[in-house]
């Protein structure tokens, strides 16, 4: 089947919720895929950050084929080895005590807000007024009803209000307007410590630190999104690890089963001693064949060596980046960490997305004026040079 006729079946029979370029992708390599035309494209998006070891890595293909031959699914009603074992690596190497898997990170996010109302509930002594959630401008943590409701984009919102009561946006990186807002009656504190969807906004020193402190005043738990900065993605195994600081509960998906549908709440005891049996669920969640996968990525991916190439690669593309912004005019900024960043144009950043296409890259919105780039992990420099390259080379003539 041609690419026209694949893309003639998705018209007339998908909702059309994505507006996708006009080639199909059928295969890929390392940090490159391949169209059905056969042509080559360098990924800078990976999946938005979910192909963290990029494509065909051996262990994940050999782990698929062999876990494939096993239990797929048997539901979270029974005992699996695997589900396990991924628990006690995901606890032994954060802050956490538990975990709570689930099938994506909006479904993380929804998660962690009701552990969230339950605890206030159980701590307060009156729980219903103690009810009110913090968020931050420029978030993005979800499409689903609670997630969407914690998520500062209007144009997502919008469409779906009213939404969730209670929850109150703060400027990012305003620890002060943080401090007034988190009050007796807030139950949690949610934010990215690297805003991705929101423009690739790292947040200031301090600022998290802020935020942990005032939440242990006020008693209001500290939810970590680390959708899509965790697990390697800024050089270091979870984000919030740059600052020094732990929430109580944080939210992962994205790269967590090397491209299989995974999400997971990790937790501190305390949170966790208030949740029961029968207070959250999931059919499909941390099922034999994705925890195999799973427990594959997170082995790589948290080995000290890998890490230490992670930021030594982040750091040389935001020199080749911050050259570029210095060489083209309508660049404004470089900023990012490990290999999450973003590039702030003076122009709406989706006609140089697209123009990528046509030099063989991949590349995304992070905002109407960034572009955001979200290589595989394990891309070399040599690539990424030719991903800057053919990134410039696809900026308009000012």
């Amino acid at each position: 089947m041609n690419a026209a006729d694949v893309i003639g079946l998705e018209q007339k029979y998908v909702l059309h919720t994505y507006n996708r370029p006009q080639f199909v992708l059928v295969r890929g390599e390392g940090a490159r895929v391949f169209d059905s035309e056969g042509r080559a494209y360098l990924d800078g998006v990976s999946g938005i950050a979910v192909n963290a070891l990029g494509y065909r890595d051996p262990q994940v293909v050999a782990t698929i084929r062999a876990a494939a031959e096993g239990l797929i699914h048997v539901s979270n009603l029974y005992h699996t080895q695997p589900h396990a074992l991924l628990a006690r690596s995901l606890v032994e190497g954060s802050f956490a005590d538990r975990v709570f898997y689930c099938n994506s990170g909006t479904e993380a996010v929804e998660g962690a807000l009701k552990f969230a109302r339950k605890v206030a509930q159980q701590r307060s002594a009156n729980g219903q007024d103690k009810t009110h959630i913090v968020a931050f401008t420029n978030s993005f943590h979800g499409r689903t009803m609670g997630a969407l409701s914690t998520t500062a984009t209007e144009k997502y919102r919008a469409p779906f209000e009213p939404l969730i009561p209670g929850v109150h946006f703060v400027s990012f990186n305003d620890l002060a307007a943080a401090e007034a807002a988190i009050t007796d009656q807030v139950c949690a504190v949610i934010v990215e410590p690297v805003q991705g969807e929101g423009g690739i906004n790292l947040a200031t020193p301090g600022f998290l630190e802020g935020i942990r402190a005032a939440c242990d005043r006020t008693g209001a738990l500290l939810i970590f999104d680390e959708i899509q900065c965790g697990l390697g993605r800024t050089g270091h195994l979870w984000a919030h690890q740059a600052y020094s600081v732990s929430p109580d509960l944080m939210a992962l998906a994205k790269p967590l089963a090397g491209g299989l549908p995974m999400g997971a709440i990790l937790m501190t005891q305390a949170v966790a001693d208030v949740i029961g049996p029968g207070d959250h669920g999931s059919t499909f969640a941390a099922g034999p064949l994705v925890c195999q996968v799973a427990q594959v990525v997170l082995d790589h991916v948290s080995d000290p060596d890998f890490l230490a190439a992670v930021r030594e690669k982040g750091q040389y593309l935001g020199r080749r980046l911050s050259a570029l912004v210095e060489s083209q005019p309508l660049a404004l900024e470089a900023r990012g960490i490990g290999l999450m960043w973003g590039v702030q144009c003076q122009v709406e950043a989706a006609p140089i997305i697209e123009a990528g296409y046509q030099h063989g890259i991949l590349v995304c919105l992070a905002g109407p004026n960034v572009v955001r780039l979200l290589p595989p992990l394990t891309i070399t420099q040599s690539e990424l040079d030719e991903l800057v390259d053919r990134l410039e080379a696809a900026f308009p003539i000012p």
